[in-house]
This record gives structure tokens, sequence and C-alpha cells, in this order.
């Protein structure tokens, strides 16, 4: 018995080895990479329905190289998509489950050889817990270094800006963060916001937020920036805050047009000062966000901060209540 046990330490290491990688790679189109004149550019989709317009934009930007998409879970669905719309040398998914694929070379490869880059939706908890410290952030910061384009979606739009609502407090049937809880106590423990994930200069001091006006989500963000605030992180940071069926393009210059069906885009600075009130176990008392909603066909400028062919208006959070200057008192 003795003599065996080195055997069969070395057979359950060979096996533990041998194990298939637990990350899937579907690739259709060319088996073999180009290299093709990629430029930067920044796709914000909203989530909801796809939108066309917003991933020609990033085939576009790709030059017609290799077109990925990631992501944590799912399947391949987006590759007949894009392959129809867009021509291409190839589409491909990257589907990333587990924090052990990260370490895997072979997904550094894949990404380096990306044109474009897609950040699927899903649940954005996957991507920082998963994601976040590993190769893989390092490689599609590589990416967006390298001037390349890159997009996402729903979770994929979340971890696109510097700061991030996590959703790290939330349990796995918990429904969504709703805008009353989070006004309500912004430090109850499922108000969760990382930063630095990806970096992309024109969204850094930036918060990103989907399914907007569709899910109500203003109280949250509004809360999300009080603790950004609060927890001396910045002291005006800002949002891009984009609804259902709705998309902002990003040129590499900061210019950004609004596309879709949806309610458009919400483009939210805070005053200098912090919120007023914004403790444990509290009702959120924030004054003076101002907030300029985009509509399809409006424009605005990241590097200025200002826009055209939308509204402007301003909001406060009075004891954990949403007022709104606008005439109706809408808060979208």
């Amino acid at each position: 018995m003795i003599r065996l046990q080195p055997l069969l330490a070395l057979v359950l290491l060979t096996t533990a080895l041998a194990q298939p990688p637990t990350f899937k790679y579907i690739r259709i189109g060319s088996p073999t990479d180009v290299t093709t004149k990629a430029t930067a550019g920044y796709a914000l989709l909203g989530g909801g329905e796809d939108l066309d317009e917003a991933f020609k934009f990033l085939c576009d930007k790709s030059g017609g190289g290799d077109f990925l998409v990631v992501r944590a879970a799912g399947e391949d669905a987006y590759n007949d998509y894009i392959n129809k719309l867009c021509k291409l040398n190839s589409v491909a998914t990257l589907i990333i489950p587990d924090r052990d694929s990260t370490s895997d070379p072979k997904i550094v490869d894949i990404i380096h050889h990306a044109e474009a880059v897609f950040i699927a939706g899903g649940d954005q908890a996957r991507y920082i817990n998963w994601w976040m410290g590993t190769p893989v952030q390092d490689a599609l910061n590589a990416h967006i270094a390298a001037g390349k384009p890159i997009g996402g979606t729903s979770a994929g739009l979340a971890v696109m800006g510097q700061y991030i609502y996590s959703a790290q407090g939330d349990a796995p049937d918990d429904d969504g963060l709703q805008s009353s809880q989070a006004m309500l106590n912004p430090f109850m423990p499922r108000v969760t916001v990382r930063r630095d994930f990806v970096k992309i200069d024109l969204l850094q001091n930036t918060l990103t937020d989907t399914h907007f006006a569709k899910r109500d989500r203003m109280g949250r963000t509004l809360t999300f920036l009080a603790r950004i605030m609060k927890d001396g992180w910045s002291p005006a940071p800002r949002e891009i805050a984009i609804d259902e069926k709705s998309a902002v393009l990003v040129e590499r210059n900061g210019k950004a047009r609004v596309i879709g069906s949806g309610k458009g885009a919400y483009f939210l600075s805070v005053p200098r000062g912090g919120p007023d009130v914004c403790r444990e176990n509290t009702p959120l008392t924030f004054k003076d966000i101002a907030v300029y909603r985009g509509p399809a066909g409006s424009s605005f400028n990241l590097k200025d901060w200002t826009g055209k062919g939308g509204l402007a208006y301003s909001l406060s959070v009075v004891d954990g209540k949403i007022q709104s200057t606008q005439k109706s008192g809408e808060v979208y």
C-alpha cells in the first residue's frame, strides 16, 4: 500500500490536470484571424431589444475583423445575429463561467486577437466576482488601450463606467434593487458600488446604468451617486443612464448620439459638496442634481457634458422621495 500512494497521487494529479477547460469558445466565419485597422468607439446599450445600428457601429469600427462576444453564462445566440448583420472575418462567443477559467492563456489570446468586443447582459456580479483582478480584466483593458471598439448591454454596460453598481449584495432569488429601498437606506447591504473594472477614458468618473426608465431606476442611481461622494471616491461623479431599447454611440472624440425606440438616455451631474443627508438607516436627502434627457436623434458631448436636441431639468431627493422641476413633476 505504501508503494501505491505516490502512484495514486500521480494518477489523481494527472486526472485533475486533464480536466477540460470550463470556458466555451464558439466561432463562425473564417477560422483564421485577420488584423484590420480598428478604431475606438463605444456602444452603450440600455438592455432589452438589441439594436442593429449599435452592432453595425461596432462592426464598422472593427474594420471588418474578428468580432467577439464575452459573457459569463448563456449561449452563442449573438453569433448568427451579428454574422448576418455585418460583413466580418468571424464572429465568436467566449463564455467564461468561473474564476478558475480566467487563468487559461487561451482566453487572453482570444481577446487579444479580437477587433471588436461586446460584453453581453446577464449578472454584473459575475463579471466582478469572476473576472475582476484576473487576466480577463487585463485583456479587456489592453483591447481598449489599443484603440479598439467595445460595447455592452444591460449587465455588460453596467461594468463599462468607472463606477459600477455591482449587485454583489443580491441573493440569487432577489428581485432587482428598487429605488425606494435604496433611497430609504443608502447604506443597506444591497447598495454595492465598485470601481475600475475597465478603463475607458471617456467614462472615467462616470456611473453607467441600464433598463433605466423602464424599471424606474432613477432613485437608486441617485443613491449610488450619493454613496460615491460620501465614500470619498469623487467630489462630482457623473452618470449615463440608458433606457431599454435605447443606446448611446460614442466616438473617440467624446461626441455621442442617442438611438433606439426607448426613452433614450439620461446624463446626470451632481453639485459639489455632496448629499445633504447620506447615512445608515436614514432616508437620503440629495438636492439639485442636473439631468439632461436625450431622446433618439439627440446628441451629447461627453467631454464638455453638453447636449443638443434634449431636455434639461433637475431633481432632488428629500427624505427618500424624488422631486422634479419638470412642470408635470415627472422624474423621467
